[in-house]
């Protein structure tokens, strides 16, 4: 009864925040982003697989956060990270049409449904004939990667900026091996 209670009270924030402005964005799509998208792939271990989850929170683009982390395939947390959608907003407005919310809101939907697609989980990280650059932050790491075959994985922060991240077997977290343009 407390969930329908809370998707009712959802949808009827997301329909007085829109005011009249059409939008994409349906009732289902709002209760996906409650639960968000999930994906199981190998990534701290080359077998086992770990869990890949992304959320969406919040009702207007100027509150929502997309929440993304990862679990390993022992249940630990090993990786999280917050992006305010207003951050995401500023970083494309040069490029897309978001000064609406009702294209807001279907930004932010696009970006999450996007977020775990096959194309951002690389396998492996770094391949034995990949040389690192000036876009690499961390050679050893790099180095250890090449060795390890670990898979990566890469988000962008904007229509130039991708970071990509990986398993560090010797320092027990997750890193990010590269960060660049697209």
């Amino acid at each position: 009864m407390k969930k329908h209670f809370t998707y009712l009270l959802l949808i009827l924030a997301v329909f007085a925040a829109c005011k009249g402005n059409k939008t994409k964005v349906s009732e289902d799509d709002l209760k996906k982003n409650l639960k968000g998208h999930k994906v199981l792939k190998a990534f701290s271990d080359t077998l086992l697989l770990d869990t890949f989850k992304v959320v969406l929170k919040g009702l207007k683009p100027a509150d929502m956060i997309m929440n993304f982390s990862i679990t390993a395939h022992d249940g630990a947390k090993i990786y999280q990270k917050d992006f305010k959608a207003t951050e995401l907003l500023k970083n494309y407005a040069s490029t897309l049409d978001l000064k609406k919310q009702a294209k807001q809101l279907e930004f932010m939907q696009q970006e999450l449904k996007l977020f775990l697609d096959e194309e951002n989980f690389l396998e492996p990280a770094v391949t034995e004939n990949e040389n690192s650059d000036a876009n690499t932050p961390d050679k050893d790491f790099y180095n250890e990667l090449k060795r390890s075959g670990l898979n990566g994985f890469k988000y962008r922060l904007s229509n130039e900026t991708e970071v990509y991240i990986a398993w560090s077997a010797l320092k027990k977290q997750v890193l990010p091996y590269y960060s660049c343009c697209k």
